[in-house]
């Protein structure tokens, strides 16, 4: 199958379940997961975009291996009062005038990128995992960008820079680590990419950990290269 038939295969089969993703694979026992029933967590949507890097031709046939494929990514402004300085995917709290979360997820992108949201395709969602620093319940909506648009940041005051990271980079062992976060005399793991002279680590991390993983893409990487989480 093409990487696009991977992704699109992956979002329905999970947006069919209520299970929860490998949390082993998120990365748990992590500081920024809690259980699930958590009454009180407001719902949010993130997008996680998927497209043909540039100098691929004629995306909308979609013949794609993994490595022609990059991702969308926020570096999140420092100023901001959660996860100040992360990298994240576009997304941000569902409003009572989404129609659903996907359309929460393209619109929080559309305002934080300026990508136009009739040129994604949704291929489905991955179940909610809850956020417990930020107090959100998130639901990952996968997409594929079938028309691409110029991206940027919009609002400096939200995010410090946006930018598309191939996936070969993403699967590079090379660039692959297991961040490391100690807090109150605990030891929290999680996996982490060192790309575009960022580190990805914590929710981010995760979720693209356990899609690689679970779509076949992920290539043997060395648990044991440790980095301090970047807090």
């Amino acid at each position: 199958m093409s990487a696009y038939a991977d992704l699109a295969v992956l979002a329905g089969t999970l947006a069919a379940t209520t299970a929860d993703p490998d949390t082993e694979r998120l990365g748990r026992p992590a500081l920024w997961l809690a259980p699930k029933d958590a009454a009180t967590f407001r719902k949010a949507a993130v997008l996680m975009l998927f497209g043909a890097l540039d100098s691929i031709p004629a995306a909308s046939e979609k013949p794609l291996a993994s490595a022609d494929l990059d991702v969308l990514l926020i570096e999140r402004a420092a100023t901001l009062n959660n996860h100040p300085g992360q990298v994240a995917f576009p997304g941000g709290g569902v409003d009572p005038g989404d129609a659903s979360v996907a359309a929460a997820a393209l619109r929080e992108a559309e305002e934080e990128t300026g990508l136009d949201p009739l040129g994604v395709e949704v291929l489905g969602t991955l179940p909610e995992i809850p956020l417990s620093v930020s107090n959100f319940m998130v639901t990952p909506v996968v997409g594929w960008w079938a028309r691409q648009t110029p991206v940027d940041v919009v609002d400096y005051g939200e995010s410090a820079q946006v930018f598309r990271v191939p996936v070969r980079d993403l699967l590079d062992p090379d660039n692959r680590y297991t961040a490391v976060l100690a807090r109150d005399g605990h030891s929290y793991r999680g996996p982490a990419f060192v790309v575009n002279e960022v580190v990805v680590w914590g929710f981010t991390a995760g979720i693209l950990s356990y899609v690689f993983a679970e779509l076949g893409w992920a290539v043997p990487w060395d648990e044991h290269r440790e980095i301090p989480a970047p807090i």
